[in-house]
């Protein structure tokens, strides 16, 4: 095999069924940010270990930048631009924006999307287990006080114990 060698991947990507051709060598977070523009899954360390890359593969969390892209053929990814509906923003992206739960918001895309995969997989965590499940994703600029909130709130959200932002507020 030599560095120009390629492989045809296809695969889901938020909703839409895709078939690229791309260097075996590619990592996931080139092929979404630089082939796709997919510019929420952002890269920091290089080496799995801050979380800013975080998308789910198949609703389960992954780093992009230590991902090859061939491991994605036949896999349903999403990444934070995928996880608007048509209702608009998907609850924990409601409650991310309602508290204000960021500062810069360079871990913000990965964030959500661990909060995503933790509550699709424990619909009322308590705060040790977010705080368990989060850990992945370094914040350098939070407390996490405001993120450990947002998450409990996307709970409610999804829950109905708290009402969903309306179409537009949840965009400005």
């Amino acid at each position: 095999m030599t560095a120009t060698d390629t492989t045809e991947l296809r695969f889901t990507l938020n909703g839409t069924a895709m078939t690229r051709q791309v260097p075996t060598s590619r990592v996931l977070s080139d092929l979404l940010r630089e082939d796709l523009a997919l510019k929420g899954t952002n890269v920091a360390c290089g080496r799995t270990v801050c979380g800013a890359c975080t998308v789910l593969i198949d609703g389960v969390p992954r780093a992009a930048c230590s991902t090859f892209a061939f491991e994605i053929e036949g896999a349903e990814v999403l990444t934070v631009e995928g996880l608007e509906g048509p209702d608009g923003l998907d609850p924990v992206q409601q409650a991310f924006a309602r508290l204000s739960a960021f500062q810069c918001g360079f871990c913000t895309p990965g964030m959500i999307l661990l909060v995503r995969a933790l509550l699709d997989e424990v619909p009322d965590p308590d705060t040790e287990t977010i705080r368990a499940h989060i850990s992945s994703n370094i914040c350098r600029c939070t407390g996490y006080g405001l993120i450990l909130e947002a998450v409990k709130l996307a709970s409610d959200i999804r829950s109905g114990k708290a009402a969903a932002l309306p179409h537009k507020e949840a965009r400005t």
